[in-house]
């Protein structure tokens, strides 16, 4: 099993930057393809971004691709989201989750471990 703790989130004015990190504890996180999602306020929990367990290859929502980034670094068992140009639409708790398998993909019951979730704000 792998444990997941989500830190970074935070208030943030439109146009700026954040960077989320999910340190993993337990088995290495280079066993598993990692993600990120996210729940808006009073809206389902959404897909943002996963990667391969080398961290080769990425997928993003179409809503975020071009200004988030996510990566990973297996030495420290630790994968990151880097957040930018946000807008308040990106408002919402992130969570970072787990799945093992060579394959990342969209779906959020494919994904067996689940941080507890850290909330970034946009203010516009």
């Amino acid at each position: 099993q792998v444990q997941l703790v989500e830190s970074g989130g935070g208030l943030v004015q439109a146009g700026g930057s954040l960077r989320l990190s999910c340190a993993a504890s337990g088995r290495t996180s280079s066993s598993y393809v990692m993600a990120w999602f996210r729940q808006p306020p009073g809206k389902e929990r959404e897909f943002v971004a996963a990667l391969t367990r080398s961290g080769g290859s990425t997928i993003y929502a179409d809503s975020v691709k071009g200004r988030f980034i996510i990566s990973r670094d297996n030495a420290k068992n630790t994968v990151y989201l880097q957040m930018n140009n946000m807008t308040p639409e990106d408002t919402a708790v992130y969570y970072c989750a787990g799945a093992p398998g060579p394959i990342p993909t969209m779906t959020s019951r494919q994904y067996g471990y689940w941080g507890q979730g850290t909330q970034v704000t946009v203010s516009s």
